[in-house]
């Protein structure tokens, strides 16, 4: 996963752990799964609106 070994991953986690605290470590967790569905969404929707456009360029 983007090249980290198990190493590295756990010196981020235990850096996440330092900055948020293990208390608001579920809503960090949260509010980053939110996001990345949004962003998933929202290029999801930009790949459907662009193929439409092809097909009514073609079309014409």
């Amino acid at each position: 996963m983007f090249g980290l070994g198990t190493q590295e991953m756990l010196i981020i986690l235990a850096l996440v752990l330092v900055v948020f605290g293990a208390g608001k470590l579920p809503q960090v967790g949260g509010a980053l799964g939110k996001g990345l569905r949004n962003f998933k969404e929202g290029v999801k929707e930009e790949g459907i609106a662009e193929v439409k456009s092809l097909e009514d360029g073609d079309k014409a």
